[in-house]
């Protein structure tokens, strides 16, 4: 069986629409995809409709922004409900707080470089969260950088001269909205440390006080080493392991059903979690 545990579409940062990225899962062999867009759940109801056109059975999920350590983390959320006061009320402060950074973001940059607001909103047409990847994607349309990538790398980065920070709950306050919401909390590409900073082994101890129940150890931005050391802490703590693709369409060069999940691990996230996994 061929899970993979963590994709975005259109609603959040990905460019294929949730249909189009479930046609895609199946396309590519999947058995069982997760559809885990930022701080949003509006992509179910279409994915699910998909998922039962084409035989693949959908995790519903939710990546959700937060801060350990002085850290910008995400925690998938998987199989909650997207009702729960605690967790409704999170992401949406976390969706305001995003569009507000991107606008900020957006004002500082266009003293230096061709892009405007407007820019920025076409092409995030279809998404619920407007973040930094739309504005990469204007800055690519503009020809300022060639690719999200390249955007990201200077002009986007997180510590360079235009970034604006954004409201998220601390790690632990994710977690525990998660599990009120009966949902499954999974620290996403803790070891990612291309990309900066990752938290301090101490952290997964706190997180798993509060509640945390697994680690995506298998994803293309960790090295050998940060996946031997993942491994070893999701082991001490009796933390189950996944894997996925953070698949994001055209928008990054990941593919689907690149890492991938165990079935058990399966079994356990859907024994954990208020919703069911869809299809048969």
């Amino acid at each position: 069986m061929r899970i993979d545990l963590h994709t975005h579409s259109s609603a959040s940062d990905g460019t294929d629409a949730p249909a189009d990225l479930v046609a895609a899962a199946a396309h590519a062999g999947l058995d069982v995809v997760a559809l885990t867009d930022h701080d949003t759940t509006v992509g179910w109801d279409e994915a699910a409709e998909a998922a039962a056109r084409h035989g693949v059975r959908l995790v519903r999920g939710t990546e959700v922004s937060a801060r350990s350590a002085g850290i910008s983390v995400h925690v998938l959320s998987y199989l909650h409900d997207p009702d729960a006061p605690a967790l409704r009320g999170e992401l949406a402060r976390s969706r305001r707080s995003r569009v507000h950074r991107a606008e900020a973001m957006v004002e500082r940059l266009a003293a230096d470089v061709p892009i405007t607001w407007q820019d920025v909103l076409d092409h995030s047409a279809d998404a619920v969260v407007v973040g930094r990847p739309h504005i990469a994607d204007a800055l690519v349309a503009r020809g300022v950088v060639p690719d999200r990538s390249a955007a990201f790398a200077h002009l986007l980065r997180s510590d360079g001269p235009y970034h604006v920070p954004h409201y998220a709950p601390s790690a632990a306050t994710a977690v525990r909205a998660i599990r009120a919401a009966g949902g499954v909390p999974v620290f996403a590409h803790p070891g990612a440390d291309a990309r900066g900073r990752v938290v301090p082994d101490e952290v997964f101890d706190e997180l798993a006080d509060a509640g945390l129940a697994g680690l995506e150890v298998h994803h293309r931005d960790h090295s050998p080493a940060q996946v031997e050391r993942l491994t070893a802490i999701a082991g001490r703590l009796g933390l189950l392991v996944t894997g996925s693709s953070d698949y994001h369409g055209s928008g990054k060069v990941n593919r689907l059903g690149e890492n991938l999940t165990e079935p058990h691990v399966l079994a356990a996230i859907e024994e954990q979690g208020r919703l069911p996994v869809l299809g048969g």
